[in-house]
């Protein structure tokens, strides 16, 4: 009869249970993970803030063109936005509003949006943008509005192109 081998200290009903692994909750991961994307989206913001900051638009060209206003020599909602994002950088409230007033306006909402979605995504919660449809169509009614005005010849429209 071969040897038995000694009773494990799994075997024995006196012994400590084995320590185990505490599972892990299901959005302690995912929080990780958005962390690490805003992390990655916040640092590549301001690296390109820095460089359109140092570079302006005007007189650089490695800045991506706009297609729409290359193919139908039309001026789309964005056309000036690097520009009026480059003088609201230098804080020329004024001369950002000649190249993008559509941009200017809406920023007081785009960094409310963005909060909101900064604050949503670290409290685990889903993500939303908390307008009502009748609002979203407002917004897109106003620049589309403003994009048919500033491709209006007339000096009355001369002061929303770029």
């Amino acid at each position: 009869m071969p040897p038995s081998a000694p009773p494990s200290a799994a075997d024995r009903p006196d012994a400590p249970a084995a320590p185990t692994l505490a599972p892990r909750r299901a959005g302690s991961a995912a929080a990780g993970s958005a962390t690490v994307i805003l992390t990655v989206c916040g640092v590549l913001a301001a690296l390109a803030g820095v460089v359109l900051f140092c570079f302006d638009p005007r007189h650089y060209h490695f800045y991506p063109v706009c297609f729409f206003h290359r193919t139908t020599g039309l001026l789309c909602p964005g056309c000036g936005a690097l520009r009026a994002t480059h003088q609201l950088l230098h804080g020329h409230l004024a001369a950002a509003f000649r190249f993008n007033p559509v941009l200017v306006v809406s920023l007081p909402l785009l960094c409310w949006l963005g909060a909101r979605f900064v604050r949503q995504a670290l409290r685990q919660q889903p993500l939303s943008l908390g307008l009502r449809p009748a609002w979203l169509w407002l917004i897109l009614a106003a620049v589309l509005v403003v994009s048919v005005l500033r491709n209006l010849p007339g000096e009355p429209f001369a002061w929303l192109r770029p």
